[in-house]
């Protein structure tokens, strides 16, 4: 019996208010039943005595359900009502099988007051009534003979078929009983968390009603408003002893309540009433019904006033800058938007910068770069008017802020200029630097923050024109400066896109002037808007390498390159691609320059020029031997590219490991003409075949000039002459169908012939548009 209870339901665990919302839907079944009892008897013309004692009964069962005290009783009492129903429905049709249903619907409905005494109430109930009625009137209770000659025996049929009915909904008792005690479990653990948490919080919390009252609140909120104990009942958000500051602001619950945010995090200053100010961080979270009706607030409450008045301690010190002693940049714009607007706009700017300042610290260290911005900043001091203001903006860069006509401002960025003649010391000796300054005029109702971006595109300009000089803020740099912002836009665009599409890589063919077959090619990036027009490379790549861009321009043309290399086979001896500065500065140079290697299959990596400028060496703040050095171990071979237009080419030659030295177009244009060029070049050509390296002319646009070029025994040339750089499909129509012996033997050929055994251009190569 232990084992049999443990496993069966234990019935009335319904909580009051649930059974009284079922039991008022039992009872109004009932009532409808024996109205629909009824018309059933008035159709079938069976409203006799029996159906008179039903509706008796049932009469008073419905008294009972209405009227006994809850719950089994007045369950009792619709069980009773419904066994009525059904008994009389069954007579009524005289014993009809179909009418027998009814009691198995009644057992479903019954369950749902998941109460034993009902249920078993009815079961019992049932029985009775197949046994008595079956006994006395077998006609009105079983419609067939072999019940009519042995009642009880179906009796007991039919109620073991109701029991099996019944039998299913203990099962579901059951299992809905194990699912709440579950359920109750979990919330109970869940309550415990959560009360532990709130409780537990080391930061203030509220739960808040809807009116403001305080339901509960956690030791760290007592503890943080100075609170004695537990509070009261009835205690109200505004008993607490803070106010608002100012008073006048709504206050956080009110928003919750007409806005509907699930949700608000403001901070707010209150005024306790000791007189302290607290900053406190409010997050207020709101609970809602289904129906969006706010139910519960729960508020964490975090005292930032310590934050607050350090961040304004702060405030005070940062208006200095820590290395110069002069004003910090917030500073100076917050001063210099006072000083617009006391002297109605006419107010100069000057904007100064250390010309090469990171090859200062790159080279001295950034202690010698601290002590020249220390100086500067006191050469600065020296020359500025009482009534202007100076600031370090940050880094190298200055500013000045006077009052009065573009003149004085002008006159006096001359002077800066020339004041640094005279060079800086530093640690080990003195250091010769020079600033590039720019100037403009505020205009009425500018801001500080437009005054200071115009002067600072004037500098920007003095840099471009050469540093070491001033130049003064026009219209037009500000439009060069939006031309630059929509192409560095178009460059990203570019680059997020198809880059086969938006950024094609086309080659121009590098030839052999001896025998005009193209031996080589470089590779050139072009930009394509989204209009369809192709861009030049002159018009982006300055600004790909000002944003640092270039470093994935570059990649995706090596990788691009390589892959047309190694589709194009030994017809293509070669393919050169350009490396910029920034790209050679990088670390990941190498690496990724070995995975681009590894992942194209070149099997003959010296099929691969890379093309270093003379700039970029200049630039180069990194150890660049090394990573040359670097490059070279991969197999990969190095030009010096632009030769000749920088003062110490010669001392490159030398101490880089280039293959090949592109002589600049500036010497090759007009060569025929020119016998100072020819004499460079001749030296060049020797010097370069001293070094055992290969030479390439650059800029070849006339037949003179390549004659001249092959005369001198210069090994290769490339140019308009022979062919604009073109798309890929149409380089590939310019190359051989196989490779011929000499290019299959050496990729890059040096001639040894002379004038006479000049060979006339190809077709296909000498006027290619």
């Amino acid at each position: 019996m232990r084992r049999l209870r443990a496993v069966m339901p234990t019935g009335g665990g319904l909580r009051l208010e649930d059974w009284e919302g079922r039991h008022r839907v039992l009872t109004w079944s009932m009532i409808a039943s024996t109205v629909a009892l009824t018309v059933v008897g008035i159709i079938v013309g069976r409203l006799d005595l029996l159906w008179l004692g039903t509706v008796i009964l049932i009469l008073f069962c419905t008294l009972g359900a209405l009227f006994l005290p809850p719950c089994r009783w007045p369950s009792s009492a619709v069980a009773l009502g419904f066994t009525a129903v059904c008994a009389d429905l069954v007579m009524m049709f005289d014993g009809l099988t179909e009418a027998h249903f009814a009691f198995f619907v009644a057992v479903g409905a019954l369950a749902l007051y998941r109460d034993w005494v009902p249920f078993l109430t009815f079961l019992l109930a049932t029985v009775a009534h197949h046994a008595f009625a079956g006994a006395v009137m077998a006609h009105m209770t079983f419609d067939h003979q072999a019940a009519i000659q042995h009642p009880l025996r179906w009796a007991a049929i039919h109620g073991f078929a109701v029991l099996m009915c019944a039998g299913t909904q203990v099962v579901a008792w059951r299992l809905t009983e194990v699912e709440e005690r579950r359920a109750a479990e979990d919330l109970t653990q869940a309550e415990a968390q959560v009360t532990a948490a709130f409780m537990e919080a080391p930061i203030p919390m509220t739960m808040m009603a809807p009116d403001g009252r305080l339901l509960r609140v956690n030791p760290a909120f007592t503890a943080w408003m100075g609170l004695p104990g537990p509070l009261p009942a009835d205690y109200n958000l505004h008993d607490l002893p803070i106010r608002l500051e100012p008073a006048d602001q709504p206050l956080m619950l009110s928003r919750l309540l007409t806005n509907g945010f699930s949700s608000l995090r403001e901070e707010r200053t209150y005024r306790h009433d000791n007189g302290s100010l607290l900053h406190v961080d409010t997050h207020c979270s709101a609970l809602r019904d289904d129906t969006g009706r706010l139910q519960l607030v729960v508020t964490h409450l975090l005292d930032v006033t310590e934050k607050r008045e350090h961040e304004a301690a702060l405030q005070r010190k940062i208006r200095q800058d820590s290395l110069t002693k002069l004003l910090s940049r917030s500073a100076f714009e917050d001063d210099l938007a006072e000083l617009i607007e006391a002297h109605a706009g006419r107010v100069c700017v000057i904007y100064i910068d250390v010309d090469r300042f990171k090859a200062v610290n790159d080279s001295h260290g950034h202690g010698a770069g601290d002590e020249v911005l220390r100086a500067l900043g006191g050469r600065l001091k020296a020359l500025t008017p009482d009534d202007s203001l100076l600031a370090r903006l940050g880094g190298d860069e200055f500013a000045i802020a006077l009052p009065g006509p573009i003149s004085r401002a002008e006159a006096l960025g001359q002077q800066i200029v020339r004041s640094c003649d005279d060079a800086f010391p530093i640690p080990r000796g003195q250091l010769a630097v020079t600033v590039s300054v720019g100037v403009s005029a505020a205009a009425t109702g500018d801001s500080a923050e437009g005054a200071l971006q115009s002067a600072d595109l004037a500098m920007y300009a003095a840099k471009q024109g050469g540093r070491d000089r001033i130049r003064m803020f026009d219209a037009g740099m500000r439009l060069e400066t939006q031309r630059r912002v929509v192409a560095e836009q178009s460059l990203r665009d570019a680059l997020d896109g198809n880059r086969t599409e938006t950024l094609p890589v086309w080659f121009q063919p590098i030839v052999s002037l001896r025998t005009r077959r193209i031996v080589g090619a470089e590779a050139l990036i072009r930009l394509r808007t989204i209009d369809g027009e192709v861009v030049a490379p002159g018009d982006f790549i300055p600004i790909a390498e000002d944003t640092g861009l270039v470093v994935p321009l570059g990649e995706h043309v090596l990788r691009t390159a390589l892959g047309h290399l190694q589709q194009w086979g030994n017809r293509l001896p070669y393919v050169s691609v350009n490396v910029s500065p920034r790209q050679l500065s990088e670390a990941e140079f190498v690496p990724m320059l070995t995975r681009e290697l590894a992942a194209s299959g070149l099997e003959d990596r010296s099929r691969l020029v890379l093309e270093i400028t003379e700039t970029s060496l200049l630039q180069s703040s990194v150890d660049l031997k090394q990573r040359l050095e670097a490059i070279k171990a991969l197999g990969v071979r190095m030009a010096l590219d632009d030769f000749g237009t920088g003062y110490s080419s010669l001392t490159w030659l030398q101490s880089v490991p280039a293959d090949i030295v592109k002589l600049d177009r500036s010497f090759v244009a007009g060569l025929a003409r020119d016998p100072d060029k020819a004499a460079i070049i001749s030296a060049v050509l020797w010097l370069a075949k001293a070094l055992g390296m290969s030479v390439v002319a650059e800029g070849v646009e006339e037949e003179e000039d390549a004659s001249m070029l092959a005369r001198a025994d210069c090994p290769a040339a490339q140019g308009y002459l022979f062919s604009r750089p073109v798309e890929p499909w149409a380089f590939e129509a310019l190359l051989p169908a196989e490779p011929t012996e000499q290019t299959e033997r050496t990729p890059y050929p040096r001639s040894t012939g002379s004038a006479g055994e000049l060979t006339r251009s190809l077709p296909s190569i000498s006027r290619v548009p």
